[in-house]
């Protein structure tokens, strides 16, 4: 099993939910966060002024797929993200040593 971590525009979110739900993948954790990479935040010019925004808005959908999904996953969540501009985010994949599904007991595989 595989951790998938996407760090998305917010406006992407619902797109990229419609998608994997297109899969079938059925799990599917999102947080709102800020952050920024290379391009170290945005400057807009306002009333005259021109301000910088360190942080910029953020989300995170976090999903745990079987190994053979992860490809597909990513593919997926590529296709419904981009915009092909600076700042469209990352997807990051770990390994998960174990899953419990907290109401039954059940474990690893039949836990998703």
């Amino acid at each position: 099993m595989k951790r998938i971590e996407a760090i998305l525009r917010p406006e992407k979110l619902e797109g990229v939910r419609a998608a994997l739900d297109g899969l079938e993948r059925m799990g599917m954790t999102v947080i709102e966060t800020k952050g920024h990479g290379v391009q170290g935040g945005l400057s807009q010019a306002w009333r005259g002024g021109e301000y910088h925004v360190s942080l910029v808005p953020k989300v995170m959908v976090i999903a745990v797929v079987h190994d053979h999904e992860v490809t597909e996953t990513i593919e997926t969540i590529v296709a419904a993200a981009r915009t092909g501009v600076m700042g469209d985010g990352k997807i990051f994949v770990a390994p998960v040593e174990q899953v419990v599904r907290i109401r039954t007991g059940e474990a690893d595989t039949e836990a998703l």
